[in-house]
């Protein structure tokens, strides 16, 4: 029997095995650079930035998808699902259609203008799991950027 929950503080090492057993299944195990106590700090700290539903199965946190508020200034605000990851063994079983529905309830009770994530173009299950299963659009064209903190720190202004 597997239940979905609210992610409690005392979850989070856990959390993070499963955050490092995703960026080893999506083959960047060196991009993990989050401390447990800085991810502790924005999920349960003064000003949390992500809320998270936890899958158990028999008292095991054997899933989780963490999300958080993003504002589009051509469509509101949306719920952005960061990571929806459920352990290898336990995959393929409804478990991360149980997260996903549960976030769906979420984004709606909380009156977004929708949910958004991304899903890395070779991981063809999950691409098919979100178009099969719930229609979604998988968007192209758009090319993700970023600075790490080391480069913010470096920048001259």
């Amino acid at each position: 029997m597997t239940n979905i929950r609210i992610a409690k503080k005392e979850d989070c090492p856990r959390l993070m095995e499963l955050v490092h057993e995703l960026a080893l299944f999506e083959k960047a195990p060196e991009e993990v650079t989050v401390t447990l106590q800085e991810f502790e700090d924005a999920g349960f700290g003064e000003k949390p930035v992500w809320k998270a539903f936890v899958a158990e199965n028999n008292g095991h946190i054997v899933g989780f998808a963490v999300y958080y508020i993003r504002y589009s200034t051509w469509k509101g605000s949306r719920l952005y699902l960061e990571d929806l990851i459920v352990t290898e063994e336990m995959r393929g079983k409804g478990i991360g259609k149980l997260l996903f529905d549960k976030l769906i309830i979420e984004a709606n009770e909380l009156g977004f203008s929708g949910m958004v994530w991304q899903v890395l173009d070779w991981n063809e299950p999950a691409i098919n799991f979100y178009k099969n299963k719930y229609g979604a659009a998988v968007e192209a064209g758009w090319l993700n950027a970023s600075l790490s903190k080391e480069q913010l720190l470096n920048i001259n202004l």
